[in-house]
């Protein structure tokens, strides 16, 4: 499958990301197993792309697969391409890789507490970032730039905060740390990976309003990384949906949501509370359990726990078939695709 250009509500344009039928894996003491199989999609410059499923669906994965992350030795990229601005990322060499990594695509990661230094002051984290991609700077340069930075994204005093280590802030702090440091080097794409996970609702809100504020202001593209349905219909303009390792649909996001074509999307969807339900009344849930990765079904992924099987969706994978509007896609055999 080869994706060439992104219909959404910022417009038709070349994308600025293109993943092509990638399939990573890792070893394991039971063999090979494939975390992402297959997936396909793409993202024009500018706008924001929702990847959206269940623990476990390949989501992070793929975000670590872009950023040329993936644990080693156990972690690879068997086949498929990354193209970034035209540069197929899995052929670069390490040093070509690390002048894109951190300068023009970042990341902010899901515990904020596990990803800063804990030894290290939080000035000296940010001025790092300078120092390596921006390394004309001067050390002045680089204090206050680092202060700027995080006067930028909401924090009163920068200066004490810079002097802390990351124990001695709290978790929206810490969040509002680590977007600071993935955006002081102005990148074209941010990569934000479950960015409100243990935060409570309040400081959620703030910090995917600060991500898009942020995001308008310097005209960079955000991948957001969720299973919260909610974050991705209030902020995206185009959402994937993943299911075991594999993309079972992409479309514009208020399509998406008026129009899901695949169980598993209908499923979610589903199971959204609304103001119209019977109050306690039990909400629709998908039957079943997502397999392990050693254990996925041959053909659809998704063929254990749906209500609509067929004989061919336990041995062959359904074809990613045009749903109706532009850009929207999904591979389900009820669609009428053929094997």
């Amino acid at each position: 499958m080869v994706i060439s250009s992104l219909s959404s509500s910022k417009g038709t344009s070349p994308p600025l990301l293109k993943v092509d039928t990638l399939v990573t894996a890792f070893d394991t003491e039971n063999g090979r197993v494939h975390a992402v199989d297959g997936a396909s999609f793409a993202m024009a410059p500018g706008s924001t792309l929702g990847i959206v499923g269940e623990s476990g669906c390949g989501k992070s994965v793929t975000a670590l697969s872009i950023m040329g992350l993936l644990p080693q030795p156990s972690g690879r990229i068997v086949s498929g391409h990354i193209f970034f601005d035209g540069k197929d990322l899995p052929t670069l060499s390490a040093g070509e890789m690390q002048a894109i990594r951190g300068r023009r695509m970042t990341m902010i990661f899901q515990e904020p507490m596990t990803a800063l230094n804990p030894v290290h002051r939080i000035g000296s984290q940010i001025n790092e970032v300078y120092a390596i991609h921006l390394s004309k700077m001067t050390k002045k340069q680089r204090r206050k730039a680092a202060m700027t930075m995080l006067l930028d994204v909401g924090i009163a005093d920068p200066l004490m905060v810079m002097d802390n280590y990351p124990h001695q802030l709290s978790g929206g702090m810490r969040q509002r740390v680590m977007i600071a440091m993935a955006l002081a080097s102005s990148p074209d794409i941010l990569i934000a990976d479950e960015p409100t996970t243990a935060l409570d609702v309040t400081v959620q809100a703030q910090i995917l309003e600060l991500i898009k504020s942020l995001q308008e202001r310097m005209g960079m593209s955000v991948l957001l990384i969720t299973h919260d349905l909610g974050v991705i219909a209030e902020n995206c303009d185009d959402a994937v949906v993943m299911y075991g390792g594999r993309v079972v649909e992409r479309a514009g996001v208020m399509d998406l949501f008026k129009n899901p074509a695949h169980p598993y999307t209908i499923g979610l969807i589903s199971s959204i509370p609304g103001l119209a339900e019977k109050p306690k009344s039990l909400l629709p849930t998908i039957k079943g359990r997502v397999p392990s990765l050693d254990k996925m079904p041959r053909g659809c992924r998704f063929s254990n726990r749906c209500s609509h099987v067929m004989d061919i969706c336990h041995t062959v994978p359904p074809p990613e078939t045009k749903v109706g509007s532009p850009g929207h896609f999904a591979s389900c055999y009820l669609l009428g695709g053929k094997p």
